[in-house]
């Protein structure tokens, strides 16, 4: 199922986002979750500087 995604992203607009993916610490339990989103490629950057 993943590659039928990631194909889909290839045509058209899909090029202008990039996946990314975050390490987020939790306060409650001091474990680290993944946070996932698709962000425009021109907002890389700054999606990790906050």
């Amino acid at each position: 199922m993943a590659k039928k995604t990631v194909a889909s992203l290839q045509k058209g607009e899909g090029k202008a986002f990039t996946k990314v993916i975050k390490m987020v610490k939790s306060e409650k339990t001091n474990s680290y979750t993944f946070k996932e989103e698709m962000v425009a490629n021109e907002a890389v950057n700054d999606y990790f500087k906050k």
